[in-house]
């Protein structure tokens, strides 16, 4: 028998959120996770909001509709807004019952800059990182560092330099003609207008040149979980320095410590500093013209069979960056200065952690 289609408009139901998403719902063992972070997250803050005056968006919920944000690679605010309003799913992750109304797209982003002011993507890292070693998901001894370039949410247009003083009107104010063949352009003497702290950069030979931000991870080799991470300026040696200093959080103790990298990391200086905080190099080495080597790395490293493995285990760091510049969205900025896109970009990495987490657990 046909069943007929009978629509009503207004009709009162007593089903909840939480009735609505299935038990087995990968998300479910994420909130969970998550939930249990922003309890210990919760002193801090108390920090940052006045005792009097009135209420704000729950922090608690602000961050699930942020990492929301991130795991569906929702492409702005006022779109996930609208998620909000009709995703049932979405509703239930960030603890929003059927008729609470979703907040404003700029009362949301005006609240998501406190929490940049903050610091509180650091914090939620760290308790991420946390979560992995409560149930024994990270090594201790075996690592790998990489970084990769940000592009900036500035054009090459707004790239000028420091001391020109033209004061010609544009053609079109919106997009003007620039006209910069020929023109030697760096750091030193050319600046954004629009993001002042981009540097020009690129990845290698023959790529081209953008205004960019350098991000840095460290990888443990057990099961590829990030556990540190930073946003810097894009300078030459920018991934070098700041694995260093990755290299001494990790090294120093009694135990064997290894850290692998690609061979952009081959000098000399850096193998010494990594020796020096007695870390163990597993460094690719770096090959010079007709089968010479001229590499900082020498036998007594790369006779040991733990070498052979750091190489293959090294290359996972990749799947960070990609998924940080796919599904996180990464691959271009939106937001400008170093330390918003440092906020950023560690909360990404916490969420791709969750996941991570998460497909640990169940297999």
């Amino acid at each position: 028998m046909r069943g007929d289609d009978v629509q009503q408009v207004d009709m009162f139901s007593y089903i909840s959120p939480e009735q609505r998403v299935p038990k087995d719902h990968p998300l479910r063992p994420m909130r969970k996770m998550v939930d249990e972070i922003l309890v210990d997250l919760s002193p801090q803050f108390k920090t940052m909001y006045s005792k009097i005056g009135r209420p704000s968006i729950p922090p608690e919920k602000l961050l699930r509709a942020l990492l929301l944000q991130i795991l569906f690679s929702v492409r702005s605010e006022r779109n996930l807004m609208e998620q909000l309003n009709y995703n049932l799913l979405f509703r239930w992750f960030v603890g929003l019952n059927m008729d609470d109304e979703v907040w404003d797209a700029t009362t949301f982003s005006k609240n998501r800059d406190r929490l940049m002011k903050g610091n509180i993507a650091e914090a939620f890292f760290k308790q991420v990182v946390d979560q992995a070693n409560k149930h024994q998901l990270i090594s201790n001894e075996h690592f790998t560092v990489d970084g990769t370039l940000l592009e900036a949410a500035a054009g090459l247009k707004s790239f000028k330099n420091k001391e020109s003083k033209d004061q010609t009107p544009p053609d079109d104010p919106g997009n003007p003609t620039v006209n910069f063949h020929g023109e030697k352009r760096a750091n030193n003497t050319h600046q954004s207008t629009t993001d002042p702290e981009a540097l020009l950069s690129k990845k290698g030979h023959g790529k081209e040149a953008k205004l960019n931000y350098a991000g840095h991870l460290l990888m443990e080799n057990r099961n590829g979980l990030a556990i540190l991470a930073s946003v810097t300026q894009a300078t030459g040696t920018a991934e070098r320095d700041e694995a260093g200093k990755f290299a001494r959080v990790v090294g120093g103790g009694s135990r064997v410590v290894t850290l692998g990298a690609d061979k952009a990391y081959d000098t000399k200086e850096f193998i010494q500093n990594l020796r020096d905080a007695n870390v163990t190099p597993h460094v690719a080495q770096f090959t010079r013209g007709r089968g010479r080597r001229g590499s900082a790395i020498d036998g007594r490293t790369t006779r040991h069979a733990g070498y052979e493995i750091s190489q293959k285990k090294r290359k996972r760091i990749e799947e960070i960056f990609g998924w940080l510049k796919t599904v996180g969205l990464m691959r271009k900025l939106q937001h400008r200065g170093t330390e918003k896109v440092d906020w950023v970009f560690k909360f990404n990495v916490a969420a791709y952690n969750l996941v991570r987490i998460r497909n640990l657990l169940e297999a």
